[in-house]
């Protein structure tokens, strides 16, 4: 994924091995074109099936499809590729694959990933997603969107359309990036649909290493992030760290209590980065900093209240997904707002010009 420096084979296995302490492993399909499940496939082995739950993600197609540059593979859903009575052929086959790649039977949970328009308002696509759970290859579903942030209205929608198969949902949220995520809490806590949250370690910012922006070497994926972002998040960082030793909490399972402490968040995955450098600290002491995260005490409510406050950045940032603001016709990422998702943002208080806007704030990442 192009963050720090890369691991050998053998490191990365272990690193992903199920135990002491984590037990929930999660892969997409499309990373390494199906690498990433073949090294947690080699991680797996000899793990005893009922030891861990095994999370996969399926969405891009990289079988039949070219990559678009940057923008990586399109949505199995993109109309020049299949129409909406293959979808069904196409979830079967991605999940097959899949999981003979990770030498598994069955996901405990499979995620529709980073899906366009149609992933989210598509019976045809859920039904698809339905039929493998009652094939057993899949015992929960949900929806993962990405990659980047947004999304909000077109996840409240899937929720409130497909509420009898979507059990779960990834978004990104933490405290330096509460927002656009807690607006969709409400609906996730009335459908009750639990929450997987992503990048809770703000591109590695809460693993209290980083010092500049200058660390990163060249292709580290943190270099498309706005100039001056390491600098005004170590900041806010600060800020928190009497709270982190208030609890005796390293600054990343500051975080992560942060977002457990909001319903119906049931699971934290922050990157876990192997940073350059001679001083560098082991990507080990990240995942053993996670792996205690079940057994430390909460955070009250006015710690919570407080860290949302020094963590502050609504409008940081232009949102992906159905937006007021967006102008032209529908791409993968990016759409206009409907009749539909107004209705449903009036339902839940949402204002797309005021909570889903960008304000051009100084210092967001």
């Amino acid at each position: 994924m192009h963050f720090g420096d890369p691991l050998p084979d053998a490191r990365m296995r272990a690193l992903l091995r199920p135990g002491e302490g984590i037990d929930t492993v999660i892969t997409a399909d499309v990373y390494g074109e199906g690498d990433a499940d073949r090294m947690l496939g080699a991680a797996l082995a000899g793990c005893e099936r009922d030891s861990y739950c095994l999370v996969g993600a399926i969405g891009h197609d990289f079988y039949t499809a070219r990559r678009d540059g940057a923008k990586g593979f399109p949505r199995f859903t993109d109309p020049r590729l299949r129409a909406e009575g293959e979808y069904a052929a196409y979830i079967r086959m991605a999940t097959e694959r899949s999981l003979e790649r990770c030498r598994a039977d069955f996901f405990d949970l499979l995620l529709l990933h980073n899906p366009d328009r149609r992933g989210y308002s598509s019976a045809a696509v859920w039904e698809g997603m339905e039929a493998v759970r009652e094939a057993g290859l899949a015992r929960q579903l949900g929806v993962a969107p990405g990659p980047a942030n947004g999304f909000t209205l077109d996840v409240i929608d899937c929720l409130e359309r497909f509420s009898d198969q979507v059990a779960w949902a990834m978004i990104i949220f933490g405290p330096l990036e509460p927002w656009p995520g807690e607006l969709a809490l409400a609906a996730a806590r009335a459908q009750g649909v639990r929450l997987i949250t992503r990048v809770v370690d703000y591109g590695g910012l809460f693993h209290d290493e980083l010092k500049d922006e200058g660390s990163f070497a060249d292709g580290d994926h943190r270099r498309f992030r706005p100039e001056g972002w390491v600098q005004a998040g170590l900041h806010k960082l600060e800020r928190m760290r009497p709270l982190a030793e208030r609890h005796g909490l390293t600054m990343l399972q500051l975080a992560c209590a942060w977002n457990l402490a909001h319903a119906p968040v049931a699971c934290v995955a922050p990157t876990l980065i192997q940073e350059s450098g001679a001083g560098a600290r082991p990507i080990e002491d990240q995942r053993a900093q996670l792996a205690a995260v079940a057994s430390l005490d909460g955070l009250s409510d006015e710690e919570v209240a407080e860290i949302r406050r020094i963590g502050e950045n609504t409008g940081c940032m232009a949102l992906k997904g159905a937006s007021a603001e967006h102008e032209g016709d529908p791409r993968p990422d990016r759409w206009p707002l409907d009749e539909h998702l107004l209705e449903l943002a009036q339902r839940w208080d949402i204002d797309p010009g005021r909570d889903l806007a960008w304000r051009e704030l100084s210092g967001a990442a």
